[in-house]
C-alpha cells in the first residue's frame, strides 16, 4: 500500500500559510500591472484628446485669419508639454497616411525586464497599443491624432512595478513563514506533552494525567485523556482485585485438593504398599508363586506415590510459607538439576534483600519459574536455563534465559504462560516472552513495588 509521506504538522501548516500567500501577492501583483494597464492606456487617450484639440485650434486659426500659409498641422507647440521617454505623437491623414509624427528616445533601462516576463506581458496586455482621436473642424474630419508608447518602455515599467513587489514578497515570505511556525511551534508545545502521556499509557502508567491548557480544542482533549485514563486505570485495578481473587481461590483449591490427595490417596497407597508387603511374606510361606504379583503390586504403588508426591508438590509448594522466596527457588532449582540427570543445567542468581516481600508477589514469583521452567525443559527442550532474581528500589525483576526452541508453539501459547500473564497482571507488572539474539528464549518479568506493604512473611507453626 502506498502511503503519503509524513510532514510535522507546524511544517505543513507553515507551507500551506506560504503558499496563501504567495497566492495572494500574485493576485495583487496581477492588480496592480492591470492597474497600471489600464492607467497608460488612458494617459495615452488623454494626450491624443489634449493633441486633437490642439489641433482643431491650429485649424481653427487659420480658417480664422484666413491665411494663405498653412502651417498645419503643427505638433511642436503640444510635443514639449506631453513628451515623455518612448511616447511618439502622430497625424495620420484622411487618406490613412502620416503626415507629422514625434517621438522621443527610449533610454536603455538599467535592469531590462527578463524575456519570460517580456513574454508574459505581451501576450496579456498587447503594449505598444495605439490611442487615435479625430480632428473634426466645422463638422469635417481632417484625421486623427495617434498617440503610442514603446512596447519595451511600457513592458519595463511593468516590470519595475512587479520588481518591487517580488522584491516585497522575497522578504516578507521567508519572514512571514518564520513568525507563523514560531506562533505554531508555541501553540502547538502542549502536544509534546500529549505524546508523551500517550506514551506512558502504552507503557501502562495508567497515573499519567494532562494539565489544563489554553486551546478549547487541546482542552478537550485532555478531558477524554483524562477520562480514559482514569476508566482504565479503575477497569485495570478491577480486572487485577478480581485476578487476584481468582488466583487466591484457585491456590486455596489447589491447597484443598493437594490434602484430599495427601489424606485419602496418600493413605489408600501407603495402604496398598502395607498389604502387598503382609501378602508377600505369607506367600513366601505359603504359595511362593505369587511373590511376583506382590513384587508388581507394591512397585506400582510405589510409583503412583512417587507421582502423587510430584503432584502435590506442584500443588502446593509448602517452601515459599516456610523457608522464603529465595531458599524456595534454590529448591526448586536443586530438584530440577537432580531430575534432569544432566539433560538441562539449571542456574540462579540473586541480587538484593527478598526477605521482606509479601507473601502474595513470593508466591506469584515461585508459581511463574516453576511454569517457566517446565516450558523450558520439557516444551523448549532446553539444555541450559539461567534465572535472575534482581530486587530494585521500586521493582522486582525476574530474567529467564534459555538456549532451547524459542519457536515452540507450547512455550509461546500455553495455558503455562497465560497463568504467568495473569499473575504478573494481578500484580500490575509487566511481561514479555521473545526469542533472544542468540537462539533460545527470553522471558522477562517487572513487577511494581510501589505501594506495596513489605513485611516480613509470616512463618508457619
Amino acid at each position: 500500500m502506498w502511503n503519503r509521506p509524513r510532514f510535522d504538522l507546524k511544517v505543513r501548516l507553515t507551507l500551506r500559510v506560504a503558499a496563501i500567500s504567495a497566492a495572494c501577492f500574485a493576485a495583487i501583483s496581477a492588480y496592480f500591472l492591470i492597474t497600471a494597464d489600464r492607467a497608460a492606456h488612458a494617459r495615452l487617450d488623454d494626450i491624443a484628446a489634449i493633441v486633437a484639440k490642439t489641433l482643431e485650434l491650429q485649424q481653427g486659426k487659420i480658417q480664422w485669419v484666413a491665411s494663405p500659409r498653412s502651417d498645419f498641422p503643427n505638433l511642436d507647440p503640444v510635443s514639449a508639454y506631453v513628451m515623455t521617454p518612448g511616447l511618439c505623437l502622430a497625424f495620420r491623414g484622411v487618406s490613412g497616411d502620416i503626415l507629422q509624427r514625434f517621438c522621443s528616445g527610449a533610454p536603455i533601462p538599467a535592469n531590462p525586464p527578463p524575456q519570460a516576463f517580456a513574454a508574459f506581458y505581451r501576450s496579456l496586455f498587447d503594449p505598444g497599443r495605439e490611442a487615435a482621436r479625430p480632428v473634426i473642424v466645422r463638422g469635417t474630419k481632417l484625421g486623427e491624432t495617434v498617440v503610442s508608447l514603446d512596447p519595451a518602455v511600457q513592458t519595463a515599467d511593468a516590470w519595475h512595478e512587479a520588481g518591487r513587489l517580488m522584491l516585497a514578497l522575497a522578504i516578507a515570505l521567508p519572514l512571514l513563514c518564520v513568525l507563523v511556525y514560531a506562533a505554531l511551534a508555541r501553540a502547538l508545545r502542549p502536544t509534546r506533552m500529549i505524546r508523551s502521556g500517550l506514551e506512558r499509557i502504552a507503557a501502562n502508567d495508567l497515573s499519567t494525567r494532562l494539565p489544563p491548557f489554553d486551546l478549547a480544542e487541546l482542552s478537550a482533549i485532555r478531558n477524554v485523556f483524562n477520562h480514559l485514563a482514569e476508566s482504565l486505570d479503575t477497569a485495570l485495578a478491577e480486572r487485577s482485585e478480581l485476578t487476584r481473587k481468582l488466583i487466591a481461590l484457585q491456590d486455596e483449591e489447589r491447597r484443598h485438593l493437594a490434602r484430599e490427595l495427601h489424606d485419602e490417596f496418600g493413605q489408600s497407597l501407603a495402604a496398598i504398599r502395607a498389604l502387598a508387603s503382609s501378602a508377600r511374606q505369607t506367600a513366601v510361606q505359603d504359595c511362593p508363586s505369587l511373590l511376583g504379583e506382590c513384587d508388581g503390586i507394591a512397585r506400582t504403588a510405589t510409583g503412583m506415590m512417587e507421582t502423587l508426591r510430584g503432584a502435590l508438590f506442584r500443588l502446593r509448594p509448602p517452601d515459599v510459607e516456610e523457608l522464603g522466596l529465595v531458599a524456595s527457588l534454590e529448591g526448586l532449582v536443586a530438584g530440577w538439576n537432580g531430575r534432569s540427570r544432566g539433560q538441562t543445567r539449571f542456574s540462579i542468581r540473586f541480587d538484593g534483600a527478598f526477605a521482606t516481600l509479601p507473601a502474595t508477589i513470593s508466591a506469584s514469583l515461585y508459581r511463574i519459574v516453576q511454569e517457566a521452567l517446565t516450558n523450558a525443559a520439557k516444551h523448549a527442550g532446553a539444555t541450559r536455563v539461567s534465572l535472575e532474581l534482581a530486587m530494585r528500589a521500586d521493582e522486582i525483576a525476574l530474567a529467564i534465559d534459555d538456549d532451547g526452541r524459542s519457536n515452540d508453539p507450547v512455550a509461546k501459547s500455553g495455558m503455562g504462560l497465560l497463568g504467568m500473564r495473569e499473575r504478573v497482571a494481578a500484580l500490575r507488572g509487566q511481561l514479555s516472552f521473545e526469542a533472544a539474539p542468540n537462539g533460545g528464549s527470553a522471558l522477562r518479568v517487572v513487577i511494581p513495588l510501589a505501594g506495596v506493604d513489605r513485611q516480613p512473611l509470616e512463618r508457619a507453626a
